[in-house]
This record gives structure tokens, C-alpha cells and sequence, in this order.
């Protein structure tokens, strides 16, 4: 299974919260990772996105074939995240596009370091992918690429 992690892109100030939309940046950003993206996703992945405005815009630069999910909403538990994209249990790829500091720590917990959580930048790209071996779940991260690479 590949689990993608997208941090929406950059994203104007304000309240409501939810209701914050993409810088001209922001539309950037997405745009060059949704190309990636296009270039190197795996046919048919599912694709969960977070109910706020920035994310259903950042998904948007991509496909508009997703599944707006409260479970990757802000203040979302890295548990719940996981839960709803059936990390480690499926065989296909599934992408979250969410936010901070949530996807930090769904990373650093994948990574081995469930004591910290890590930055993701705004509009980056974490790509997991999940293994058997020896009778467990073994992930291993195989991209982390911002907007600005690319």
C-alpha cells in the first residue's frame, strides 16, 4: 500500500478557518505537484481531502474525483487519518490531503519517532509505502518533495 501525504498549498489569512482559500501561490503549488503527481500516482487511488477550503482547492489542481472526508479535517488525530485511509490494512494507494501538525505526526510515526512530530511544508509531498515483513507492517518513505523542486 502507498499512503501519500499532501499538505495543502499556501493559503490566504483569515477567519473562518475553514474557509480560507489558496494564495495565487498557493494555485502554484498544487498545480506543480498535481503534475507530479499525474506523472507518477499509481492508477485509481483513493483520495481523501479535508473538508476546508484550501484542501478541496489543492485536490481540485489534481482530479476532482475525491472523497471530502471530517476524518482528515483540521484538529484531526493522526489515529483517525489512518483509520480512514486503512493504513496499513489495503493493498492500493490512498491520498490524503490535509493539514499541519496532523500530517507531521502521521510521518513521525511512520518514521519511528511517535514522541515528535515533523514540519511539512505547505503544498509538499510525503509517499509512503507499507510492506510485510517477518509477519509485520514495515513502512518506508520513498519521496518527500516541495513545490519549489519541482
Amino acid at each position: 500500500m502507498n499512503l501519500i501525504l499532501w499538505r495543502h498549498a499556501e493559503a490566504v489569512d483569515g477567519t473562518p478557518d475553514h474557509d480560507r482559500k489558496l494564495t495565487a501561490k498557493g494555485v502554484k503549488q498544487a498545480e506543480k505537484i498535481a503534475a507530479f503527481l499525474h506523472q507518477h500516482l499509481p492508477a485509481n487511488p483513493r483520495i481523501l481531502v479535508s473538508p476546508a477550503t484550501r484542501t478541496q482547492q489543492t485536490a481540485a489542481a489534481l482530479t476532482d474525483h475525491f472523497t471530502t472526508s471530517p476524518a482528515v479535517a483540521p484538529g484531526a488525530s493522526a489515529q483517525a487519518v489512518l483509520r480512514a485511509a486503512q493504513w496499513p490494512d489495503v493493498d492500493d494507494t490512498v491520498l490524503v490531503v490535509g493539514h499541519q501538525p496532523t500530517l507531521g505526526e502521521i510521518a513521525a510515526q511512520l518514521l519511528g519517532c511517535s514522541d515528535y512530530s515533523l514540519s511539512i511544508k505547505k503544498g509538499a509531498l510525503w509517499w509512503f509505502n507499507c510492506r510485510e515483513r517477518e509477519d509485520s507492517a514495515r513502512a518506508t518513505l520513498r519521496l518527500v518533495i516541495t513545490p519549489d523542486f519541482l
